[in-house]
């Protein structure tokens, strides 16, 4: 946790530590992953670590400045932040603002960059649970409610994009919150069965997603269409065995398999670091979640407590998916590994995210742990 020399505040060193070292086996990985696509796209084997690394410089530029900010500061802003965020995601749908890309419409156009919207959207939600589980003792049907409004309207409007994998992830994020602001059996109850059937409807509603479904259960079955990212992932992974084929010496990434430095960029790292090198990076993952869960128990107020387990929570359940989505393990859908996937909105928003960590974490050693309300 953060202590006290003299006057000088010192970070958590082992959640600082990871969150860097992710981010910088980013940029390598980037390279590797796309310096071939890079040069024949555009003619510099750097593009794509160019991006990051200037999002990476940035987001370091910030970081001091959300450390600083103190949390109550989120607590008061709580419903402009999440009608912010709600208003990003609705500008991606005006023509001229929004920008789409393989059929999606997720970007917002700057000019002289795009952004993302559903990247700050999931964190300004967090924020916004966080406020309203921190008002009440416990949780109640009608304060339960209140937030699965909050949650529908946020995943109504990235589904639309459509982004399915941000839309889980969101909903996975809101159940963990609920489950640890105290929600009972019989809530969760109630939740399931109708978000069982609103699953079933949107997979359903478009044709694709039955497509991809029938790719993961066997992607050999369509080897050119659905199936054909999922089994160059399977060969990426399966050539790597247990030590990798070396950094740099992916054959993947020679424009076989797509999407190589964001979604699928665990595949290459499978595939150069080999089954240990995998295992390296989930347990500094698992670190990170570590650490973040022990600052969401010793944080001296309940809206404290709630954020930084939120945060947590979307870090997990992202790393979660990704690799879930890349071994196989659930239908194929575009989402980032935190930290380490091309993505410059992504990268920001996780290193602010951490950046109040280390403020909740910097509470606690300062105020004690008296656990108060906000």
């Amino acid at each position: 946790m953060l202590t006290r020399v003299g006057r000088k505040i010192i970070p958590d060193k082992a959640l600082l530590a990871g969150t860097a070292f992710l981010a910088l086996f980013g940029l390598v990985m980037q390279y590797s992953a796309s310096s071939y696509a890079a040069l024949n796209e555009t003619g510099d084997a750097f593009f794509y670590v160019k991006k990051q690394a200037a999002a990476l410089a940035f987001a370091a530029a910030v970081f001091p400045f959300v450390f600083k900010l103190d949390t109550k500061i989120y607590m008061k802003l709580r419903h402009i932040l999440f009608a912010l965020g709600l208003i990003l995601l609705a500008l991606v749908f005006i023509p001229g603002v929004g920008v789409e890309n393989y059929g999606a419409t997720r970007w917002i156009n700057l000019g002289f960059t795009t952004f993302q919207p559903s990247d700050i959207a999931k964190f300004t939600l967090v924020i916004f649970i966080s406020g309203c589980l921190a008002k009440k003792s416990s949780v109640t049907f009608k304060s339960m409610a209140l937030i699965l409004i909050a949650c529908g309207a946020t995943c109504a409007l990235i589904m639309a994009e459509p982004n399915m994998s941000i839309t889980m992830c969101v909903g996975l994020t809101t159940v963990i919150m609920l489950f640890l602001g105290g929600a009972k059996a019989k809530h969760f109850a109630l939740l399931g069965v109708p978000a069982l059937a609103l699953v079933i409807a949107l997979i359903a509603a478009e044709p694709y997603r039955l497509k991809r479904i029938a790719a993961f259960l066997d992607p050999w079955s369509s080897p050119l269409g659905e199936g054909y990212q999922l089994i160059q992932s399977y060969y990426a992974l399966g050539s790597g065995g247990f030590f990798g084929v070396g950094l740099f010496n992916s054959r993947q990434k020679y424009m076989f398999l797509p999407f190589a430095e964001s979604d699928f960029i665990f595949s290459v790292i499978g595939e150069e670091l080999g089954f240990f090198g995998c295992i390296v990076i989930l347990a500094v993952f698992a670190m990170i979640v570590w650490r973040g869960m022990l600052i969401s128990m010793r944080a001296p107020t309940r809206f404290d407590c709630y954020l930084a387990a939120g945060i947590t929570a979307v870090i997990g359940v992202q790393t979660l998916l990704n690799v879930a989505v890349v071994t196989g393990s659930i239908p194929p859908t575009g989402l980032p590994l935190p930290f380490v996937s091309a993505g410059g909105t992504s990268l920001l928003m996780f290193n602010c995210a951490v950046a109040i960590l280390q403020r909740i974490a910097a509470k606690s050693q300062t105020n004690g742990f008296d656990h108060k309300m906000y």
